[in-house]
């Protein structure tokens, strides 16, 4: 089935922990149907904000059997799966595959650092191959200053043209609104925003929403900047971005998922929202509370 961008927010899920560092599974259910209910249009586990590299394969793919066997939609899923070798990244591909996700989001081999584009084309080729090249639709994952490997313009122009069936879109978490800019040249190809700070210009440009870590607790006000722009047009969602531009700023000065999992452990009252993985550290109770009052008063 040719891939169809979700229309709108898509949150990247915070991965909850029980005190004994397992995966809290009955919290991340919960949460991803209150994504949903709150608006986001799709949702993509496992990705930083997850805390995907300090969870287990085994406990990635336990994780998406649990929400699709909880009444997820697959077709709203968008689970990471990039790693660092291609056998392990085939797995969880393939797994997401089978069970009946609408894309995958891939980094890059990433322990290797400056490898050629040669080399990371032949790696995506191999990955397509495997994974079975009808089934699969890859949206890239572009975060280099946590990755420290990225995709250049160049190369995503590259194998967009090469693979245009499977390499469907990309996830631009860089920062560089320059960069992103020039993402929305590569005919065909789907870009999210990884912020919602440009929504409004990205919508201009054409797209379909953003992926944003702070769409776990601001997930209606993110929301409702693109519906009022498909509704009411630019200058009225430009209004309504004035103060979701404020909360993602304020968010940034913090550890953003170790802010996010404090203050959902205190709007929630279940003190299990606040464990996060070494080598996250919880917030400081002083801080947490800090951050509570600051982006409350936000609004």
């Amino acid at each position: 089935m040719p891939f169809s961008a979700p229309q709108g927010l898509i949150a990247p899920p915070l991965t909850p922990f029980n005190d004994d560092g397992s995966v809290a599974t009955d919290l991340f259910i919960d949460h991803a149907h209150s994504l949903l209910d709150q608006g986001c249009a799709a949702l993509a586990p496992f990705g930083t904000t997850g805390e995907a590299l300090s969870v287990g394969m085994d406990e990635r793919v336990a994780g998406l059997d649990a929400l699709v066997g909880a009444g997820v939609d697959p077709h709203d899923l968008i689970p990471g799966t990039g790693l660092t070798n291609l056998p392990d990244t085939l797995r969880l591909t393939r797994h997401a595959i089978d069970s009946g996700c609408r894309a995958v989001m891939t980094l890059p081999p990433f322990y290797i650092k400056r490898p050629s584009d040669d080399g990371l084309v032949t790696y995506f080729d191999r990955l397509i191959t495997a994974a079975g090249a009808d089934d699969i639709s890859i949206v890239l994952y572009h975060i280099p200053q946590v990755s420290g490997v990225g995709f250049s313009v160049d190369l995503v122009a590259r194998l967009r043209r090469e693979f245009p069936d499977q390499i469907v879109g990309i996830k631009d978490s860089s920062g560089d609104w320059p960069n992103t800019l020039r993402l929305f040249d590569i005919s065909g190809l789907t870009v999210f925003p990884g912020s919602e700070l440009p929504l409004v210009e990205a919508l201009e440009l054409g797209a379909s929403g953003c992926i944003s870590a702070t769409a776990n607790i601001n997930a209606v006000a993110i929301s409702s900047v693109i519906n009022t722009y498909r509704h009411r047009g630019p200058a009225a969602a430009t209004e309504v971005h004035g103060a979701v531009r404020e909360a993602r700023l304020f968010v940034q000065q913090y550890e953003v998922v170790s802010a996010q999992k404090a203050y959902l452990s205190a709007r929630l009252s279940e003190s299990r929202w606040a464990n996060v993985r070494p080598p996250l550290v919880p917030m400081p109770d002083t801080i947490a509370e800090e951050f509570e009052v600051g982006f409350s008063a936000i609004g």
